[in-house]
This record gives C-alpha cells, structure tokens and sequence, in this order.
C-alpha cells in the first residue's frame, strides 16, 4: 500500500483546498521582451529582476482576486518547465541542439540538457533564490507551492545513456535520487511546505508506441516503471513531515500540442500502488488521449488524494460547469467524491512562449474551477 509520513496535521491544511492550477501562467509581452533584451545584452540582469519581480508580484494578486488558495510565481523566471532547473546541477549542462523536440503540431527551440560528469545538487541553485522571492511576497495568505521537474525526466534513453555513467544505471539513479532529495531539503530550508513535482517521463511510459521503442533497445518497460518509482522513492525518502508533495503526470504542453497518448493502466500497479511519500496526484483528464478513470481504483488504499485535469490549458474554448461535473460523478465509480479535487490538465506555458489561448481565456478558467470546485465541495 502506498504510504505517506505526511502529518494527519499538515494534510488537513489542505484537506478543504478541492481546486489547483498546475502552476505556470502566460508571460506579459513585457516580460518575454526584458528576457529577450536580457538574452542578447541590452539590458542587465538587475533590470530582467525587476521586471520578473513586478510580474510576480502582479500575478500574486490576480490569484488572490481569484480565490486561489495555493500560489506560485508562474514559471516566470524560467525559459522551460524543467530545463533551466535541471541545467544547474553539476554534472548536467544545457546546450544547443540540431532540431528542437517535436510536438504533436509544434517544435520547441533547440536546447536540451546532456550529463558531463557525476551529478550532484548545487548549493548556489537559483531555485532556492526564487522560492524566496515568493515565500516573501505571498506572506503567508497563501500556500506558496515550488514546482519542480521530476528527477525520472533524466531517465530518456539519450540522457542514461551517457559516458560518465555507462553501464551504471544503478548509480546514475542513486544520484539523481539524492540530488534532487538534497534540492528539496535545501527549499524546505527556505520555508517551502508544498512541492509538486512534474513527471513526463512517466507519460511517456503511457505511450504504447515509446514502450515500443524502450522494447527494440533490449529494455523492459515494467523495468523502467519500476525504476521510475525507486528513484521518486529515495527521492522522498525521510522527507519532513510537514512537507506536502504533489505528483503532476504531464503529457507535454508546448504552444498547445502534446507528446504523448495513453492511459494510467500501465503505471497503475507501479506508481498508484508503490509510490510512497506522495499527498496529491494531478492528472490529465481533458481528452480521451488520457483514457478512463478506472486505474484511479489502485490508488482506494493510499492515502493520496487525486486531481482531475478536467480543463485544458490548451484550448481557447471554455469548458462548461455541466460537463465538469458530469466527468467528476463518473470519477466517482472508482474513489470517493471526497477524495477527489480539479485541476487544469498541465500549467499555461510551460514554456516562456505559452500556448496558442488568450489572457482572458485563462483568467476565466481559473475562475471556472474555483466555481465548480465549490460548487461541489462547498
């Protein structure tokens, strides 16, 4: 069974909180601009602050008028949802590609990460700075939530695969484990109480055409999915007991495309049933991409509790109050209804470019959830 040292204490702060965004919002046209400018040196990096620090700072009020009881800074002192946190261990650097990674309709920029030496955590990491900011500025009226990328998403065949670790992927995952465990203790020394992790790589193992190719390698997917919740494991291993930790299963967001398909059924008996040390899960449920509710019944023995992702960050129409419910009530076949919450399916801009939906579009989603939220749960 799937287990938590969670306090009973800590889960009851947020036991009343049944609505979430997944964390990354749209960037102002100011902002893209200051990092632009900043990128080819027309303006210094204390002028990209300030102007990181103002949109911020702006944001936190729009999800207070909003009645969002958990808060973030929007990813707005990133490029890219995970490349620009992974880029600062040692051992890992970030570098230019040939070709951009393709989307189901869409190709990011070329950059990726690569592994050039033995991986450990980064005392001058920039995410201790930026928690900071926000621990600072929210005050306390909110719950400031971390996001951070999951260490499974350095489990892609082009990154295991590398010189320094060859043929030690036992290793290889010891490290990553313990590096991002040092991360996360390094933040709840900043004050940190909510982290939630982003993990693509175990949609990828959804994806039954990945598993395919995981396959011709000579790898077992089982395998992988096994590996995936050791590495979560020792990751979260000992974490502190007031420390809540939630899990986002993501598709791939970039300019409204996705990369992978499949349901839960494949990670069902792995990560539902042998994860430990995770509050809440947030998944995709906006498209049948994402398949049915009934894995979530691995999960009637946790002690987790589970987010739809019932409205798209993607998409430009508006989801309706009926047909939100609707999906809930069926959700309810497989956990109780108070072990349930919403969530947007992924954030709004994973990357700094945000996908193809309006500003006011993603204000009115927002709002939507909270409504249905109390609408259900009062």
């Amino acid at each position: 069974m799937m287990t938590s040292n969670t306090t009973q204490a800590t889960k009851k702060q947020y036991a009343n909180n049944k609505a979430e965004h997944i964390g990354s919002f749209l960037r102002a046209l100011k902002l893209k601009k200051a990092r632009y400018d900043f990128a080819d040196r027309v303006i210094y990096e204390e002028t990209l602050r300030q102007v990181e620090n103002a949109e911020i700072d702006n944001l936190i009020d729009i999800q207070l008028d909003l009645d969002c009881t958990v808060m973030t800074d929007g990813d707005f002192r990133r490029a890219w949802w995970h490349l620009d946190f992974l880029e600062q261990f040692n051992g890992i650097e970030g570098h230019k590609i040939r070709d951009g990674l393709k989307y189901k309709d869409a190709i990011s920029k070329p950059y990726d990460v690569r592994v050039t030496g033995k991986i450990s955590f980064n005392e001058d990491h920039t995410c201790l700075a930026h928690y900071r900011y926000l621990h600072e500025a929210i005050d306390g009226f909110a719950t400031a939530k971390f996001c951070l990328p999951s260490p499974n998403m350095m489990l892609y065949p082009y990154l295991r695969n590398n010189r320094t670790y060859t043929e030690k992927l036992d290793e290889y995952a010891q490290d990553l484990a313990l590096s991002f465990n040092q991360a996360i203790m390094a933040l709840y020394a900043e004050g940190c109480r909510y982290i939630q992790i982003n993990d693509q790589f175990l949609a990828y193992l959804c994806d039954e055409n990945y598993r395919a190719k995981e396959i011709e390698q000579g790898l077992n997917p089982e395998d992988l999915a096994k590996l995936c919740v050791e590495v979560l494991n020792k990751t979260l291993q000992d974490k502190p007991e007031d420390l809540f930790i939630a899990l986002h299963i993501d598709r791939g967001n970039f300019s409204s495309s996705w990369l992978y398909s499949g349901g839960y059924e494949f990670l069902a008996d792995h990560v539902f049933e042998k994860l430990t040390n995770i509050d809440r899960y947030l998944l995709e449920f906006d498209t049948e991409r994402s398949g049915n509710f009934e894995p979530l019944e691995k999960l009637k023995n946790s002690q987790a509790d589970v987010f739809l992702g019932l409205i798209s960050s993607k998409k430009e129409m508006l989801e309706t109050s009926d047909e939100i419910i609707e999906r809930i009530n069926t959700a309810t076949n497989f956990l109780p209804l108070e072990r349930l919450g919403l969530c947007l399916q992924s954030g709004f801009a994973s990357m700094e470019e945000g996908n193809k939906i309006s500003y006011d579009t993603q204000w009115k989603k927002i709002k939507l959830m909270n409504r249905v939220a109390q609408e259900i749960w009062g």
